[in-house]
Order: structure tokens, then C-alpha cells, then sequence
């Protein structure tokens, strides 16, 4: 992997250089096209703005570019759709606001509410000026949790930009994005639950079911038969008191009934014994029987990404 990378600093080198490459190849990972930029920041010549970003200390808004350059006839131009030398297109999507050309066809579309192009296709997405951002069209059928500017925050996870980013996004029911990616890493390490406000992002009935279980086949001592704790609920935010349980505290919501709860006051009717203070809260992040909760993961919707 260093070794691959290595070559393509190397590669981006030569580029910024102002070496032509190859017929085939363009010396960008990023996108195919015809055309290098001028950087506008330090005057140096890049492919794309990703690449300038992974060799410089500072960025590239690729909306600044007054200039470019073709790479079939080397010449220095204005930003347009066709070289003004030997006519060629610099892209098969042109988008002239953000000065953005790709000749892999991804069903690119300038969007001028998020002020960015998308790829996926216009007619499968629409814009909520709530959220302030593309989502899927199934979901203004099914609805949707709208979060103000949700997709102008980070990631949860990454701490990485979520609306200009190429990666994907995953939207759970609670609203608060997460690079899909991030969210795939967060099932693969046993976490079903939002970073940001620890709502289960996932269907947990199965997992639920199987605690209902263990809490049977686990009766506690008899010393704690009259001890009680106050929860909250983090996914119906209901409170409720129930009888402590090393295994779990389930809302008693009945159409809830998770365990994905936490203690909000001591209520007991006997003097709280060491065992039950080591519990402050459920076993929503319970690793048990976590694998079978994986199936259909991936099945809720994904924003669009950046072109």
C-alpha cells in the first residue's frame, strides 16, 4: 500500500510538473478527463482538486479556476467546455459552475440548492430545504426525520465532511448522517446505535427477543427482587421503572419494549448493593448474538455524493 502510494505521488509530480501523460492514462485516480487545472491558490498544475489536496498543505476550490489546460494539445485557456485549439470536449459531463468535467458517465447533476453536482441521477433524488441536501425519492413517499443543515455537520465517525464528500452517506431514522462506510464499521464492531444521539439504527427486534430470553434463563438473586431503577429509553424516549436486571433494563413501552436504556435515578427499596451500581446502563451494546442483527444492514437509504 506504501508502495502504491508512493508511485502516485511520483505520478502527481510529474503532472503538477506540467508533463503530459500517457494517451491512456491521465495520472488521476479521481476522475477521467481532458484537462488539467491551474491551480488557483499556488499557480501549480493539477488534474483534479483531490489531487492538489493530497500533495499541498492547503486546499483547492476548484470553483476559483479561471484557467486550464488541454492535454491533447497542451494549450493554456480560459475554463470552457471545448479546447479553443484543437476542439476537443474536456469532458462528457460539463458543468461550468463548479468547472467540474468527467468522461465517466455517473448520471451527473448540478444541484443549485446544495450548490454542488451529484451523481446517481436528478430524476431519483430531491432536495429538502430542510435538511438541505439531495435524498433518495422513495423517501418523500416514505418520509423522512428532517435535521436542520444535517449535511452540513462532519461525520460522527470520521469527523470528515459529509456534503461535498464522494463517499455515500447512510441516513438512519433518527436523521444524523454517517459516512456509509463509517456506518458498515460501526456494524462490523458490534455498535447499532447513532454516535450522535444513540438511537438504534437498525431493526433490533431479533437482538431484543434474544434478551427477553437470557433475562428467563437468568434469574437474580432474591435479594434484589424489590429493587427497582428508573430508565430512559433512548429510541421512544419513555421513562419507566423496572426491576434491575444484570442482563438488561427493557422499556416498558410495549410498543417498544427495547433495551437500548439507560438509568436516570437511583429508586430502590433496599440499599443499592456494589453489584447493581456497576450497572449505569443497558446492554443495548450488548455484544451477544450481535451477528444476528447484521442481516439487512445495509437495506436503509443512502444520499447521494458528490460528482
Amino acid at each position: 500500500m506504501d508502495k502504491q502510494n508512493e508511485m502516485q505521488k511520483l505520478k502527481l509530480n510529474e503532472i503538477s510538473q506540467g508533463n503530459k501523460p500517457s494517451t491512456n492514462e491521465s495520472g488521476c485516480i479521481h476522475y477521467k478527463r481532458k484537462a488539467k487545472f491551474v491551480s488557483p491558490c499556488c499557480g501549480k498544475i493539477y488534474v483534479c482538486r483531490y489531487c492538489h489536496d493530497d500533495l499541498e498543505d492547503h486546499t483547492f476550490n476548484r470553483k476559483n479556476v479561471t484557467q486550464l489546460i488541454c492535454t491533447e494539445c497542451d494549450t493554456r485557456q480560459k475554463v470552457q467546455t471545448n479546447c479553443e485549439k484543437c476542439g476537443i470536449r474536456f469532458g462528457r459531463y460539463t458543468c461550468l459552475i463548479c468547472n467540474l468535467f468527467d468522461d465517466d458517465d455517473k448520471n451527473q447533476y448540478h444541484c443549485d440548492s446544495c450548490g454542488i453536482c451529484r451523481v446517481g441521477g436528478k430524476e431519483r433524488f430531491f432536495h429538502c430545504t430542510t435538511c438541505n441536501m439531495c435524498l433518495p425519492i422513495q423517501l418523500k413517499v416514505d418520509g423522512h426525520r428532517c435535521v436542520e443543515n444535517v449535511s452540513r455537520s462532519n461525520c460522527a465517525v470520521c469527523l470528515e465532511d459529509i456534503h461535498t464528500s464522494r463517499i455515500p452517506c447512510h441516513i438512519p431514522s433518527c436523521g444524523h448522517l454517517l459516512h456509509r462506510t463509517c456506518f458498515e464499521q460501526l456494524l462490523c464492531s458490534g455498535y447499532y446505535a447513532c454516535p450522535t444521539c444513540q438511537q438504534s439504527m437498525l431493526d433490533m427486534k431479533q437482538l431484543w427477543q434474544y434478551l427477553d430470553n437470557e433475562v428467563i434463563i437468568t434469574p437474580m438473586p432474591k435479594e434484589y427482587d424489590d429493587f427497582f431503577v428508573d430508565i430512559l429509553c433512548k429510541d421512544c424516549h419513555q421513562e419507566s421503572t423496572v426491576k434491575f436486571h444484570v442482563v438488561g433494563l427493557k422499556c416498558q413501552n410495549h410498543e417498544c419494549g427495547g433495551y437500548n436504556t439507560t438509568r436516570t435515578q437511583k429508586r430502590a427499596t433496599k440499599k443499592e448493593t456494589p453489584a447493581a451500581s456497576t450497572s449505569s446502563s443497558s446492554t443495548s451494546s450488548n455484544n451477544d448474538a450481535k451477528d444476528d442483527n447484521n442481516d439487512g444492514a445495509c437495506s436503509s437509504n443512502n444520499s447521494r455524493n458528490e460528482a
